[in-house]
């Protein structure tokens, strides 16, 4: 895969983070086409462009959106952003973007996401990466976003650095986001996880921002005390984690970004739909039930969170 300007680049899932980095990949010259199940988001990017904001300024991305896949040209490079339970169904449905040379590359929380994607593209095709970017979506076709040094780690599943791995790094750092090569991806997606179950469930049952949930000390303790979980889960799993102090990827939460930017799993809540708690917290609990591990906090943050996910479902039904 080439970095020159004018790659195609399919963002599968843009909701708010794909709206993000579909925006800057189009800003620095490639040709990227949106696919959301969000019509309005849709109808506004073609009426007006996609537009980025953070407390600072607003830019406008030209970038074409769809809600249909089945109108969408062979792209160089798929990028999965769908809800992690949407995986499957949205891969396949994309099988006719899928070129001789076509990378599939998922950005997406949680783990397993990757396996799913290889199950049905096949491995060879597959690139994994986390990334710490923050979007937000304020309206239809604009977006709240954080890119300023938000990291986002690229791997190949095998560990091997390979020149298209280097070449899809290149691509991203032109665009202007800070990028990293990882030889152990899996770790890094634990990594990742650690940030997300910091603020995750708490976010989404407070129904509070990054900036206030960050302020509170009770919700500090507690959030960090997850991550202790996780790290401790992780460590029994024999993946090589990084992270020893558990209040790092809390603090790497929110740093950052706006006072009023929310945490994916509350934009979910918000919008009356699943969580993806079970790929976040609850991979952590699947985890420890391997490695005997006890992780009461994550259990009852999501039974709670499926507490919730289901006053939600009866709340549609009327």
């Amino acid at each position: 895969m080439s970095t020159r300007a004018g790659e195609r680049v399919c963002v599968l899932g843009a909701g708010s983070l794909g709206s993000v980095i579909g925006g800057v990949l189009a800003r620095s010259g490639h040709t990227v086409t949106l696919v959301t199940r969000n019509a309005a988001h849709v109808n506004a990017i073609r009426d007006h462009g996609l537009r980025l904001v953070d407390d600072e300024s607003s830019v406008t991305c030209s970038v074409a959106a769809t809600t249909d896949i089945d109108t969408v040209r062979v792209a160089d490079l798929v990028v999965v952003l769908v809800k992690s339970f949407d995986t499957r169904a949205a891969v396949a449905s994309a099988r006719h973007l899928i070129g001789a040379d076509t990378l599939v590359l998922t950005l997406q929380n949680g783990v397993g996401n990757e396996e799913v994607i290889a199950d049905v593209v096949g491995g060879e095709r597959v690139i994994a990466g986390r990334t710490f970017v923050g979007g937000s979506l304020i309206e239809p076709g604009v977006v709240e976003y954080g890119v300023a040094g938000r990291l986002t780690v690229l791997g190949e599943l095998d560990g091997v650095v390979t020149d298209r791995l280097r070449h899809v790094a290149a691509t991203f750092d032109r665009a202007g986001l800070t990028v990293d090569i990882s030889t152990d991806i899996v770790a890094m997606m634990w990594e990742k996880l650690f940030v997300n179950v910091a603020t995750g469930a708490w976010s989404a049952l407070t129904g509070l921002p990054y900036g206030e949930l960050s302020v509170h000390d009770d919700i500090e303790a507690m959030a960090i005390a997850t991550v202790s979980e996780a790290i401790m889960v992780a460590r029994a799993l024999g993946i090589d984690v990084h992270t020893t102090d558990p209040s790092e990827p809390w603090r790497r939460a929110w740093e950052g970004l706006p006072h009023g930017f929310k945490a994916s799993m509350l934009q979910s809540v918000e919008k009356g739909s699943r969580t993806e708690v079970d790929v976040m917290h609850g991979a952590v609990c699947a985890g420890g039930r391997r490695a005997g591990v006890p992780t009461p906090i994550n259990d009852t943050l999501l039974a709670a969170v499926h507490g919730l996910e289901r006053r939600l479902e009866l709340d549609a039904a009327g």
